[in-house]
């Protein structure tokens, strides 16, 4: 377990947090590219001295949010700080150029998979860049998307996974459902599945419920493949069909993925799998627990992850 950072030095540390976040505006420099016809785009951040050769960090947010949040961006400058290239990107959700939080009325189409679909394109282009060796990184439900790239796609450049409060099937899963909504999932969900059994995914569910949506546009399509598939939207399940070394950082008081912990425990080896708790975070690292965190995924990098 770790400890938190002692209250001594916490206003230096605040005041170089506000200079660093001052620095991501001045130096933040944006990658596009292309793919599927639409534009996807991405904050690089590269380490005094470095260059994408040496390797990067490929860092994915959460859910519907975007690579300009406070967590994203301050984990950014602190890996910047060890030396450490990153490159934070932002999933379209469907959307081109897409740079701010998904907005809900807007007709959801975007499907879990898509992630890992763009994930990897993003490792595809920092491979064209001269990178031989990078981390994929992922938060919150960009964690579990980030372990459902890894278990699928064994890319040999990638030499490590770093899954940062990842989600769990548990924040999708009918009991989750009722809780958030006070709706049962079960007859929204059959109607969907039934709508693409029958060839009609892009059909519009009008007022139905996605993630942190409510009564929102979603397609059949869109709404199964975040709340039919546990097993591909659960961090846990996905973990033993990683082969590279994997490190998973809990969230000590994460108040939106609860249990991680106990499901993370029995797969951590120590060597392969290793897991470690942030005493006293919340789910978004808040209050300088992202620097517990980095020091602890630092240190996994040069160890397990063969020294990056």
């Amino acid at each position: 377990m770790l400890k938190t950072t002692a209250v001594a030095g916490l206003c230096s540390r605040l005041a170089v947090a506000a200079a660093l976040i001052f620095a991501t505006v001045a130096e933040a420099k944006e990658v596009t590219l292309s793919h599927k016809g639409l534009v996807l785009n991405a904050n690089l951040e590269l380490a005094a001295g470095k260059k994408l050769a040496d390797g990067a960090i490929l860092i994915t947010h959460a859910g519907l949010a975007h690579r300009g949040m406070e967590v994203i961006a301050y984990l950014q400058n602190l890996f910047k700080e060890r030396g450490y290239n990153t490159l934070a990107i932002n999933l379209s959700l469907g959307l081109d150029n897409r740079h701010d939080m998904y907005d809900c009325k807007v007709t959801h189409r975007h499907r879990n998979d898509d992630a890992a679909e763009e994930i990897g394109v993003w490792v595809n282009w920092l491979k064209k860049q001269g990178a031989k060796r990078m981390t994929v990184m992922g938060h919150s439900r960009g964690g579990a998307q980030t372990a459902l790239y890894a278990a699928e796609r064994d890319e040999a450049a990638v030499n490590a996974v770093v899954l940062l409060a990842p989600a769990i099937h548990e924040n999708t899963d009918a009991a989750g459902y009722q809780r958030r909504y006070q709706q049962p999932l079960a007859p929204v969900l059959e109607q969907a599945q039934n709508l693409v059994r029958e060839g009609k995914g892009g059909t519009v569910l009008e007022r139905a419920n996605l993630l942190t949506c409510a009564d929102a546009p979603v397609t059949a399509e869109s709404f199964v493949s975040y709340y039919g598939p546990q097993a591909r939207v659960d961090s846990p399940s996905l973990i033993p069909k990683i082969k590279k070394p994997v490190l998973v950082v809990i969230a000590g008081n994460d108040e939106i993925v609860i249990g991680l912990e106990q499901k993370v425990a029995p797969l951590a080896d120590g060597k392969r799998v290793q897991m470690k708790v942030v005493d006293g975070a919340d789910h978004f690292f808040r209050d300088l627990y992202a620097d517990d965190a980095v020091e602890t995924i630092a240190a996994f990098l040069k160890g397990a992850a063969g020294g990056f």
